[in-house]
């Protein structure tokens, strides 16, 4: 019986952080001992806000060594410009997608307001509008069972099986697999400098550990990190200390040492200063494979390179596969590759 379908995406935005990683990252490498995976890294989607064209190019080959490092398979990743199908299937798309719908989603809303709060760019561009559809299609042209999301995710999946439905009525059949979310086990990682808000790139270096810092500077910014003001009576842990706590449980080898601590925590007697330091060695220990590896990768990254633009090329005949099928389902000519 063939695996079911997993696909998921991920812009090229910077450095792949803790929040990131344990968000996302470490789903990708464990669901590809289950399902078949396809994970792009999303250069198009990038584009919809303003941007640097050196440091796209930069960051997408940077994401693709870091998600190589942590484990990601190169035969699962492709870039998603080296396969411009995604892209006219988002155009064949946005003719089964109301522009109200597009309008209404919550991150359109968001980023638009960001937009005109930045002083430099004074339009919104029609990509950020119209990204949840490119959005359907990277899902559709792969008929992906299933999509990894967070509870928080679910709106752009919604529309991606609305859109699916809606050309499936259309032909007469159904074409497209209804896209089913894959609801996976994330921890919640906060900021250490703000823990009342989530880790983040944009917040600045401060609100972020990168997976790829080197010790002294995990030792810093864990040392840094805020923890509570006043006493600690055992019951109402504080957001930063509760942060660390996820950090540190998310990062550890065993569960041992995690459950003593919180065990000193609630007896009164845990000092911050040795909790801070077990947090900062676990992650060090969970980071410098990752780090080691990426080493070897950035050593040849010609070959590395050559893997990937082999992998998008693989995966881009099923992306073809879809084209030609849609193009004779809805009466469009077709290139018969």
């Amino acid at each position: 019986m063939p695996l079911k379908q997993v696909l998921s995406c991920i812009q090229p935005t910077g450095e792949v952080h803790l929040g990131n990683y344990f968000g996302a990252v470490k789903n990708y490498v464990d669901l590809q001992s289950k399902y078949e995976c396809k994970y792009g890294v999303v250069d198009y989607h990038a584009i919809t806000m303003p941007y640097d064209i050196k440091k796209l190019r930069y960051n997408t080959w940077d994401l693709i060594f870091s998600l190589m490092a942590v484990g990601v398979q190169p035969e699962n990743l492709f870039v998603q410009s080296l396969v411009p199908e995604h892209a006219e299937l988002g155009w064949i798309l946005n003719c089964f997608c109301a522009v109200g719908r597009l309008t209404n989603m919550t991150q359109y809303k968001d980023k638009s307001l960001s937009v005109n709060q930045g002083g430099k760019e004074t339009y919104i561009s029609a990509g950020l509008l119209d990204y949840p559809v490119l959005q359907a299609a990277d899902i559709l042209i792969y008929k992906a069972d299933f999509v990894p999301v967070g509870k928080d995710q679910s709106q752009h999946l919604e529309l991606s099986r609305e859109i699916a439905q809606r050309f499936n009525h259309f032909v007469g059949q159904t074409y497209f697999v209804m896209p089913e979310a894959l609801y996976t086990e994330s921890p919640n990682i906060r900021s250490t400098a703000d823990p009342l808000r989530k880790m983040s790139k944009s917040a600045g270096e401060k609100h972020y550990i990168s997976l790829f810092s080197e010790p002294p500077r995990i030792r810093k910014q864990i040392k840094s990190a805020v923890t509570d003001v006043g006493t600690n009576d055992g019951e109402h842990m504080s957001p930063g200390v509760a942060n660390l706590f996820v950090i540190l449980k998310a990062a550890s080898a065993t569960s041992e040492i995690y459950k003593n601590l919180l065990d000193d925590y609630k007896n009164g007697t845990l000092r911050y200063g040795d909790l801070k330091h077990v947090v900062a060695e676990n992650l060090i220990d969970l980071l410098l494979p990752f780090q080691e590896k990426k080493k070897e990768i950035l050593a040849d990254k010609k070959r590395a390179k050559e893997r990937i633009k082999a992998s998008s090329s693989i995966i881009r005949k099923k992306a073809q596969e879809t084209i030609r099928e849609v193009k004779d389902l809805i009466g469009l000519l077709n290139v018969r590759f």
